[in-house]
């Protein structure tokens, strides 16, 4: 059937900020269904508040709302906007319950607009576990027992009925938030109280545990006319028990017998025929080992994370075609190159997906793996083996590793490491591997993990090759045989004990190099260039080196706590813009969930780690004109001088600069010839030199590693004994990796990004940080233009960031951070000489496309050349806010205060006329519940009291309840605010965690003494408690003074008459 003709404007719903369980492959979804709507001829008007993505960019959609993703607000655009159509299934799970909503609540009635896609009631019945139940037993498709319960009795009988093990799952949650296995009764007790309380709708599920059977994925689609395909299938390395997010997946299925894989096929296709799905779907099954028995565990009506997966892994652009049938097309007019949509992709290479977890920033976070997501974000890796694929993927993650080789489990006796890979972790892998170094048998290890054999041979077939590899030092047919299962050359040069130039050389000469093999959809049987490529050791190069000018984009890597997905918003302006400059431009990246790598963004991408020898292979073959790396984050800023060694040409900010911003010596002295100032501090490298600095410099100190990104592992400190402590067990302090000791600067913190081009520089706006020094500034809450202070400060900071830009050497774009101190002096806290994490956010309030402008001025077209002449432009009249999001409650065990380490994985943005309003749209978009009324819970540091007192006395005055622990409360009452006390786990009691938990309480205060540097165990399990509780809670009084502000303002008083 023909595209519809009777729909006109299409409202589209995003994901909003990126929490654990939805991050950034709804933006790559929403992206593509929003060109694909308009390619097809119609008006798209996005909905979404996440500002760090390219879908929220003005060029993607007709009209785009930055509004908070709630009821209220996507009401009044549908009112305001009267769209035919809304597409749902797009913005994850967070889209998909709003379209329900409006539906249920007669919105969409009222305005005359329809669902496209799948039906409402479909996804009922896909949603809802009962129904979902009824029709699989209709079908004959088996599902797991279970049943729902609603309150703790019910749950404990129908535990008792099924029959431990059991796995709770909560109804409408996102990721997983809250579900978990029980064993027992004392286990179930403890996960059924948290899930109950986490459900929107309080509702249970309560299913027999198959903990060990085989997790597989199809990937389907289907259209109006019940054509139904199979775009791939998957296969989890970790069996059922651990969620797939968080496990290593591999495509195509590597363990599936012929009848096993049709049989699971059939059946998805049978399932998302009787559901009536419109568009892309995913369909997950359990399947036993050991026999032909099967659960269809569960079945996403939507786009949904697997879908990213399989979009890359294929080449068949799932949401692309999912928009599509949206709007009536159906798979065989749908075209892909040249090829139709209904053709099924095959695949002859194998892909393999690693999660990136952040444990390495929360070392206090529980790394036990269960089936409430994890992981901040994934690489892929494509090779012809699973071998080769495994360890690229390995080279991709950035967690200091490059081989199948983890340091931590070296001296660990097989006793220990046989206990230690029983439980899901992390790095479970990498002790697998290091039992089999140690010559554990395969049947041995399979009992302990219930990972099929198949996988763990071709583990030992990697052990077995560095055997090898040790005792054929230089032999070529050994390189060869290593370099195919994806050995990197610093692996070689380490069995080898050379350097690992040499094993790049010995290549060379033998013409070991590797080649580029083309990811078309159709295994080569149309013909058709797809500018998507990986590398591998075996055939013929499939990459067509053209003669046009190139320049080469490192993206970067996968999305983490610090490094997010604000950087590929700037690699995909860039490769705009280098493409419109009439340049052939090339990007090299690994994540699977971001727009720069959908290979329709660049002239060509490569699917490949973001190390020195992966990019500098593709270097060889390209020569390209020039390599930026200023865009890609940290990851492409540390591959920098590793090029430039190998004698690449770096274009924009090069080493010599970069050099100059982060390395500590050379900084300082800049800053003294410039005469600007910087909070007195110095770089340490033994824990003697850090407590005579800290003496001598006076506490409290701010600790760091040099070169961090997102404040790893970053502390303020106000005793020795603190130092000490952080000094031996948070960093690794030797020559090579100094840690900086600063003076900690109580004030206002401040924040530009600007663009110098080499003769001047732009500064397009200046961010205030709401919260004082000592928060993270991507934890700050952040608005543009400043609120709070004057002419004179900005002007220093217009001066500094001139003399900085210029004084570095800076080409492109660069970030710095301020403090301004009570008595007005600035002082420079670091400079970043790349793009930064609120170069998105800064882009859309001040209508200044930041990546664009640095881009050009990378290629060598000066501001001036550009029509930017001034240093500051005036600043807009509205208010813009950036309010971070967290996922505390998916880490379980992390404190969650604030602090110099950041904790955040999003952002929302919030924009008004007027201040409060703006605040309001931004706490309500990154997921605050705001309520003015109910109860406060207050426990402050002793050092806090005086400054807290007014902001509690107005919560007092609008009507709050007070409760306080002791010392607080003694004090508040003194100050004539009543208060009720309670008692806390010192004291021996769990009186505050049970008010905290009772469901009256509105907010939590938390504050923790930074100055006298005593932390009691009390704040932790308060605030522990409140995150698991979903209340929101605050540990800066900056952030509450401003919700403050927000309420007063939202809130419409009373009075008497004669008042």
């Amino acid at each position: 059937m023909p595209k519809r003709q009777d729909i006109k404007k299409v409202l589209v719903i995003g994901s909003g900020p990126i929490v654990i369980g939805q991050a950034a492959e709804f933006d790559y979804a929403g992206t593509q269904a929003c060109l694909a709507l308009r390619e097809e001829g119609y008006e798209v008007i996005l909905c979404n508040s996440n500002p760090a993505t390219i879908m929220t960019d003005t060029a993607v959609a007709d009209k785009v709302y930055m509004e908070p993703l709630n009821l209220e607000y996507i009401a009044k655009i549908i009112r305001h906007e009267r769209p035919d159509a809304i597409l749902p299934g797009i913005g994850g799970q967070t889209g998909l319950n709003l379209a329900m909503q409006l539906e249920k609540k007669g919105i969409l009635k009222e305005c005359r607009t329809e669902l496209l896609g799948t039906k409402s009631e479909s996804i009922e019945r896909a949603e809802d576990r009962e129904l979902f139940k009824e029709l699989c037993e209709s079908l004959g498709e088996p599902v797991l027992p279970s049943d729902i319960a609603n309150s703790m009795e019910e749950g404990l009988k129908v535990a008792k009925e099924i029959g431990y093990p059991v796995v709770l799952r909560p109804a409408f949650t996102l990721g997983g938030t809250g579900g978990g296995f029980a064993d027992n009764e004392e286990e179930f007790l403890q996960i059924m109280k948290n899930a109950l309380s986490l459900s929107p709708v309080h509702q249970v599920l309560i299913e027999k545990s198959i903990k060990g059977f085989k997790e597989i994925e199809y990937e389907v689609i289907r259209d109006s006319n019940d054509t139904a395909i199979t775009i791939c299938n998957m296969e989890n390395l970790d069996p059922v028990g651990i969620h797939t997010g968080d496990s290593i997946v591999v495509c195509p299925s590597q363990t599936l017998t012929n009848k096993e894989y049709h049989m699971l096929r059939d059946s998805a296709l049978k399932i998302i025929r009787a559901l009536k799905i419109e568009g892309g779907c995913n369909v997950q099954f359990a399947l036993d080992p050991k026999s032909f028995q099967y659960y269809l565990i569960e079945v996403n009506p939507r786009v949904s994370r697997s879908s990213a997966l399989a979009s890359k892994a294929s080449g068949y652009p799932i949401a692309r075609v999912s928009a599509k049938i949206g709007v009536g097309m159906t798979l065989d007019e749908i075209r892909i190159a040249n090829t139709p949509a209904s053709f099924e992709p095959t695949l002859d290479y194998v892909v393999t997906k690693m999660p990136r977890f952040p444990f390495d920033k929360f070392t206090d976070a529980n790394n036990k793996l269960g089936t409430q997501m994890k992981a901040t974000g994934e690489v892929m890796s494509i090779g012809r083996t699973f071998e080769e694929s495994l360890l690229k993927a390995i080279r991709s993650l950035e967690i200091g590793i490059w081989h199948l080789h983890h340091k931590k489990f070296d001296e660990i006796s097989v006793a220990d490491l046989l206990d230690y890979i029983k439980i899901g972790t992390d790095d479970r892998i990498y002790a697998i591997a290091e039992l089999l170094r140690k010559g554990t048998e395969i049947n041995t290890i399979y009992k302990n993990t219930q990972i099929d054999r198949f996988f763990i041979r071709k583990l030992k077939n990697i052990i077995d090759e560095e055997g090898a590899l040790k005792y054929s030092v230089g032999n070529t047919d050994e390189l060869i045989k290593a370099k195919k299962m994806g050995f990197s050359d610093k692996e070689i040069a380490l069995l080898w004990n050379k350097p690992e130039n040499e094993v790049f050389k010995t290549r060379k000469e033998a013409c070991i190099m590797p080649v580029y093999k083309m990811i078309d959809t159709c295994a080569s049987e149309f013909d058709s260039y797809i500018p998507y490529f990986y590398s591998t050791y075996e055939g013929e190069n499939e990459s067509k080196v053209s003669d046009k000018k190139k320049v080469i984009v490192l993206g970067s890597g996968p999305i983490r706590i610090g490094q997010g997905v604000e950087f590929d918003y700037s690699t995909v302006h860039a490769v705009k813009t280098i493409k419109a400059a009439g340049f052939e431009a090339i990007i090299i990246n690994n994540n699977p969930e971001t727009v720069s790598t959908d290979y329709t963004t660049s002239d060509k991408l490569y699917f490949e780690p973001l190390t020195p020898e992966d990019v500098m292979n593709i270097i060889e073959l390209e020569n390209a004109e020039g390599v930026i790396v200023t865009l890609g984050g940290q990851t492409a800023v540390n591959l920098a001088q590793p090029l430039v060694d190998r004698g690449v040409k770096i274009i924009g900010t090069d080493c010599a600069a970069i050099d100059k911003a982060e390395n500590r010596d050379a900084f300082e002295k800049l800053l003294k010839e410039l005469g600007i100032p910087q909070p007195p501090g110095r770089a340490v490298t033994n824990i003697e030199d850090g407590i005579k600095a800290a003496e001598e410099i006076g506490y409290p100190v701010l600790v760091r590693p040099s070169f961090v990104l997102g404040g790893r592992a970053m502390q303020i400190v106000a005793k020795e004994e603190a130092l000490r402590h952080y000094l031996k067990t948070a960093v690794e302090i030797d020559e090579d990796k100094p840690v900086l000791v600063d003076k900690y600067i109580r004030g206002k913190e401040l924040e530009v990004d600007a663009i110098c081009d080499g003769k001047s520089v732009f500064v397009p706006g200046i961010m205030e940080l709401v919260e004082r020094t000592g928060v993270h500034s991507g934890d700050s809450i952040s608005v543009y233009p400043t609120y709070s202070v004057s002419k004179k400060v900005k002007e220093t900071i217009l001066d500094y960031t001139e003399k900085l830009g210029l004084g570095i050497g800076i080409i492109g774009l660069f970030n710095i951070q301020f403090i301004v101190d009570e008595k007005e002096n600035v002082y420079i806290i670091e400079v970043n000489p790349r793009s930064s994490r609120t170069v998105p956010f800064l882009s859309k309030s001040t209508g200044y496309s930041l990546a664009d402008i640095a881009t050009l001025v990378i290629l060598g077209k000066s501001l001036k050349e550009q029509g930017v002449t001034e240093v500051y432009p005036d600043e807009k009249m509205r208010h813009y806010v950036k309010a971070p999001a967290f996922s505390f409650s998916k880490l379980n065990g992390m404190d969650s205060y604030l602090s110099p380490e950041m904790k955040s994985t999003g952002e929302a943005i919030g924009y008004d006329d007027k201040f409060p309003r703006a605040m309001y749209k931004a706490l309500t978009a990154s997921g605050m519940k705001l309520q003015n009324y109910g109860t406060v819970v207050v426990t402050l540091a002793d050092e806090d009291k005086e400054e807290a007192l007014p902001l509690v006395k107005r919560f007092y005055d609008m009507g709050f309840n007070i409760e306080a622990t002791i010392g607080t409360a003694e004090f508040l009452k003194k100050h004539g605010i009543k208060t009720r006390i309670l008692r806390k786990l010192s004291e021996g009691s769990t009186e505050i965690l049970e008010a905290i938990r009772a469901g009256y309480v509105s907010y939590v205060i938390c504050t923790r003494a930074i100055l006298s540097g005593v932390h009691y165990e009390d704040g932790v399990a308060i605030r522990r408690t409140a995150t698991e509780n979903n209340i929101t809670m605050f540990t800066s009084l900056d952030t509450v003074k401003v919700l403050l502000d927000v309420l007063e303002e939202m809130t419409i008083g009373i009075s008497t008459i004669d008042a």
